[in-house]
């Protein structure tokens, strides 16, 4: 079995295109040891107009663009790019590879060619297992410096072989082949048929992702007895925050004790609660509270935010 590890590059990303610039890849056999290792560089058959991965901030591809159309546009190539992925004695790897797989489906689309089939996995996905961190998902980049691996960012084929590095660094590390350790990750892999994806994913995700879920239920379920027992409040006239309106952040939310205590507060000095920050004159958050709606609330010129300890003094004049 040999190991396949590919990247895209792409001269533009919309929702319904995605105009393949470049195929890089790296093929090795089961010990790391490179078979054959290229970029192909395409004819988009359009004008660049670079993104990263969340389509925001520019990118700048290592090569002259004008170079792109002296080279074969993705039909000229998708049969050697099919054979390649799909042939089963290949093992086909990226890092965040569904956006990729994603490309490649976009493109067949776009030129009316025949679906890629073949399955993968994703170097991504098995640093996080590796690690037991779900929480994020890591740059190639940043994990490339945690395992020392070095290469040069958006060069597809540098991409291709950082990415066989990274995963050769974590099968050193367990002292263990690729197969080992993806068994032993509990990794499954995605898959494409009929313009039809998969994500890849782990034991490790799914467990993280179940907890989520369970998570989320248990704050709606929270948010509910927390309104329910706000819906029952009146604030007393004349107090010291009579007409001012407040929110919390989510966390405080979630901590029923905590909030039911300062609305107490809060509707004995005559202020009101809401849930919608434009709604209200005062955000209340703890101090190490970074998350967006938070962040949203700091942005807001008409909301003054305090922490706890800021609100039980206005409180308590």
């Amino acid at each position: 079995m040999s190991l396949v590890f590919f990247d895209i590059e792409c001269a533009s990303v919309n929702r319904t295109t995605a105009k393949i610039c470049v195929f890089g890849y790296v093929v090795c056999d089961e010990n790391f040891n490179i078979i054959k290792k290229e970029d192909i560089l395409l004819n988009p058959r359009g004008g660049f107009h670079l993104t990263d991965r969340k389509g925001d901030k520019g990118i700048v591809l290592p090569y002259s663009y004008t170079e792109f159309k002296n080279h074969p546009p993705f039909p000229k190539v998708y049969n050697y790019i099919k054979s390649l992925l799909e042939d089963t004695q290949n093992i086909v790897l990226g890092h965040s590879t569904m956006n990729d797989v994603k490309y490649l489906n976009l493109e067949t689309k776009r030129f009316k060619l025949p679906s890629f089939k073949f399955s993968f996995s994703d170097s991504q996905l098995i640093y996080n297992a590796y690690t037991g961190n779900h929480t994020r998902q890591m740059g190639l980049e940043h994990i490339a410096t945690e395992l020392g691996v070095e290469f040069t960012p958006h060069r597809a084929v540098d991409d291709a072989y950082a990415t066989m590095r990274v995963v050769e660094a974590m099968c050193k590390a367990k002292g263990c082949t690729y197969f080992e350790l993806v068994k032993e990750l509990g990794m499954v892999d995605g898959k494409i048929n009929n313009y039809t994806l998969t994500s890849p994913t782990s034991a490790g995700e799914k467990k993280y992702q179940r907890e989520k879920l369970n998570e989320r239920e248990e704050n709606a379920k929270k948010h509910i007895k927390l309104f329910n027992y706000i819906s029952r409040k009146k604030p007393k006239k004349g107090g010291r925050v009579w007409g001012k309106t407040f929110t919390f952040s989510r966390n405080i939310e979630n901590n029923l004790e905590l909030a039911k205590s300062l609305i107490d507060k809060i509707y004995a000095e005559g202020g009101n609660y809401s849930q919608h920050i434009t709604h209200s004159n005062y955000y209340i958050a703890q101090n190490e509270d970074e998350t967006p709606r938070t962040q949203t609330a700091k942005n807001l010129e008409t909301l003054i935010v305090l922490n706890t300890e800021e609100l039980e003094g206005l409180l308590n004049g």
